[in-house]
């Protein structure tokens, strides 16, 4: 075995990779082989980062965003010994990752699942997995490592500057999302953030070639990012010399693409493609470990050296940085208390007192106002009183209302990186990463757009929600009142989609202060992100001296309009803008002697929350004449509506016309809802 320390680091996280895949007879076991050195190199040599305290703010984050190589993290967490910290299967205290935890990869309950997971595993900052997801973060990540330290250093006090790093490979630089977020990242000329690009040629079908042959190093250059090169992904030297050269660049982000070879070092290996994706086999591990001078018959051997290696580099260092920076936090607190007690407060996920106390409260009307422009206003409300609450759209702010204009809330800009307002650009699936990103350093992000376009974000608020942190997704433009721009922009399949999705909270309020009141719940949330979605035409405020208060709203499902004497013959249930069409059908229903209820339900999630002599109280189940109204697909209704109601919704695409001809086509006007409830109650 060899006697060189940093080599036998090396080998050991290979040899780790290698037993795990072949126990588990299933994974990636070549990119953690390949990028072995390059991963030691960074983590034993530059990362701050303490083993100990896994969550300290200040810490350097490290994104694999190649996911599959997963057993290249879990080998370094169990060999730098990293402690359990978080909430979660692993419990707190106790190693993180420990040698069993490696021999039961891809098991289930697992602490080392197929694919790293935030919140199962302390020290996986970011779930990944789908490529080109990791970088996108990552580019929040730095964004969010900026702002912090724009808002709470103070001279003599660097209490924020921590740096970013991200392992990515050719599928990441292949995903269109990667492009997106380099763009933005250099534009923005994020200094602290290096991503190292694996250079390995090689993707689950075979070479890159079959598909890929930009120059990536010369389309970063323009991107405005400072591009370097390293040969060998084992020249630990000339790796050293190029994470130097990214801590003395001050003016832009850096990529660092390092030549790998898959799988290096088993000289016998005839198919690098299938080790890419496949466990290597009995013969070939032992051929493999014969190379590198290591016992080939022993599985899962971690030389005594080795952690102790570890815990004198990265785990010294780590500590030391740590402390050092609790001291500077308590001298901070007394110096200048009021940031250190919001910057307490952003960490543990807590609101400032008095938030919320200036939330407007809108007087009925029967014009009213769009929902988007009356969410627009309780934003700016809230964001006064929470300065952490920052983010922007997808070149879209003017149209989803969702600018910051008070006075010194200002733009993110390279120059000005402690703004409140971020210029995403024509670039949503990037901007709901890099939202992820963010609220993974505990900012509080919100991003917007047209809901049909909730699609090109999808991938990235999935995995904000399976991570359940509460980023905010604003979505305008909800249905066919988009009217003329017809339908390649009037969503309907998208509010059934995005229910669909575990974790995620949407919200489809009807009148301003149905959105008040969803501004309140969507703030407190901690755990799970959230979907508003909102009008583009005018929606009436009701009246809620004639109504029930708008504070039902929190229970998701609330009756808002009913009629004396006992059970409803008939519910009416709509959401957002059809609510005010149920009323008036209520209205003209009650003129006619029939007793008929209306219920607003906002949101299928937070309803489904409640218990069921609550959920019984709003939906009776002796009354099973029932009709939804939404201008959107009816999947998902018929819980709510029964075997024997109606959904009035959309079952094409829309058209292209002016509003009031749409909801004559398509059904939703006071007229059809009457014909339906008639033929309902016989």
């Amino acid at each position: 075995m060899s006697h060189n320390i940093d080599q036998l680091c090396i080998n050991t996280i290979r040899t780790l990779a290698m037993d795990a895949v072949q126990a588990a007879d299933s994974g990636h076991p070549g990119t953690p082989m390949a990028m072995a050195p390059v991963a030691y190199t960074l983590w034993q040599r530059y990362l701050r980062f303490d083993p100990n305290d896994p969550v300290w703010p200040n810490r350097d984050r490290f994104v694999l965003s190649i996911g599959h190589a997963s057993m290249l993290l879990y080998a370094l967490l169990h060999l730098t010994g990293v402690q359990a910290v978080t909430a979660g299967p692993e419990g707190a205290g106790g190693p993180a990752v420990s040698l069993d935890d490696i021999r039961n990869f891809r098991q289930l309950h697992s602490r080392t699942p197929g694919h790293p997971e935030y919140r199962r595993t302390s020290g996986v900052e970011t779930t990944t997995g789908p490529l080109g997801q990791g970088v996108a973060a990552s580019v929040g990540m730095a964004i969010a490592g900026r702002w912090l330290a724009a808002h709470f250093n103070r001279p003599g006090f660097d209490l924020i500057d921590f740096n970013v790093y991200t392992l990515a490979g050719d599928g990441c630089m292949m995903e269109g999302v990667s492009s997106e977020a380099a763009s933005l990242a250099g534009h923005l000329k994020l200094a602290n953030l290096c991503w190292i690009y694996d250079n390995n040629k090689i993707t689950i079908e075979g070479r890159t070639a079959l598909a890929f042959s930009e120059d990536v190093a010369a389309r970063f250059a323009s991107y405005g990012w400072k591009v370097l090169t390293v040969g060998d992904a084992n020249d630990l030297e000339t790796l050293s010399r190029a994470f130097e050269a990214f801590h003395q660049t001050a003016d832009r982000p850096t990529l660092i693409v390092v030549d790998s070879h898959i799988a290096y070092g088993a000289p016998t290996m005839q198919d690098t493609a299938a080790a890419h994706g496949s466990p290597l086999g009995a013969e070939e591990i032992r051929l493999t470990k014969r190379a590198y001078g290591w016992p080939e018959d022993a599985q899962f051997l971690v030389p005594e050296a080795v952690p102790a290696h570890f815990r004198n580099g990265i785990g010294q260092r780590g500590t030391e940085s740590r402390k050092a920076w609790a001291d500077r936090f308590e001298a901070y607190q007394t110096a200048y208390p009021e940031p250190a007690d919001a910057f307490q407060k952003m960490q543990q996920g807590e609101l400032p007192d008095g938030w919320d106390r200036d939330l407007p409260v809108f007087p009925a009307d029967p014009k009213g106002d769009a929902s988007r422009n009356t969410s627009g206003k309780v934003l700016n409300a809230i964001a006064q009183n929470v300065p952490w609450l920052i983010g922007g759209s997808a070149d879209l702010a003017p149209s989803t209302k969702t600018r910051l204009t008070f006075n010194g809330a200002g733009d993110v800009t390279a120059d000005t990186p402690g703004g409140r307002n971020v210029h995403f650009g024509v670039r949503e699936h990037a901007m709901t990463a890099v939202l992820n990103g963010m609220a993974l350093c505990k900012i509080r992000p919100y991003g917007s757009g047209f809901l049909i376009f909730s699609d090109y974000a999808r991938p990235a608020i999935r995995l904000g929600a399976m991570m359940e942190i509460p980023v905010i997704h604003i979505f305008t433009h909800d249905s066919i009142g988009v009217g003329e721009d017809g339908p390649t922009h009037q969503p309907v399949e998208q509010l059934a989609s995005l229910r669909a999705m575990p974790h995620l909270i949407v919200l489809r309020p009807a009148d301003a202060n149905e959105v008040v009141e969803a501004w309140r719940i969507i703030m407190q949330l901690r755990r799970r992100p959230a979907a508003l979605i909102l009008s583009r035409q005018d929606l009436p405020t009701l009246d809620r001296s004639r109504y029930a208060p708008a504070a039902g709203v929190a229970r998701g499902a609330y009756v808002l309009a009913d009629a004396g004497g006992g059970l409803p013959r008939i519910i009416l249930i709509g959401t957002g803008s059809e609510v005010s069409l149920c009323i008036a059908a209520h209205e003209r229903l009650s003129a006619e002697g029939i007793r008929a209820r209306v219920v607003s339900m906002p949101s299928w999630e937070l309803f489904e929350q409640q218990d069921r002599d609550y959920r019984d109280s709003v939906l009776p189940p002796a009354v099973t004449a029932r009709i939804s109204v939404e201008q959107a697909s009816t999947l998902g209704w018929a819980k709510y509506v029964g075997p024997h109601g109606i959904g009035i919704g959309l079952e094409t695409f829309g058209a292209s016309a002016p509003l009031n001809d749409l909801q004559k086509k398509f059904g939703f006007t006071v007229e059809h809802v009457l014909e339906q409830a008639r033929r309902l109650i016989g």
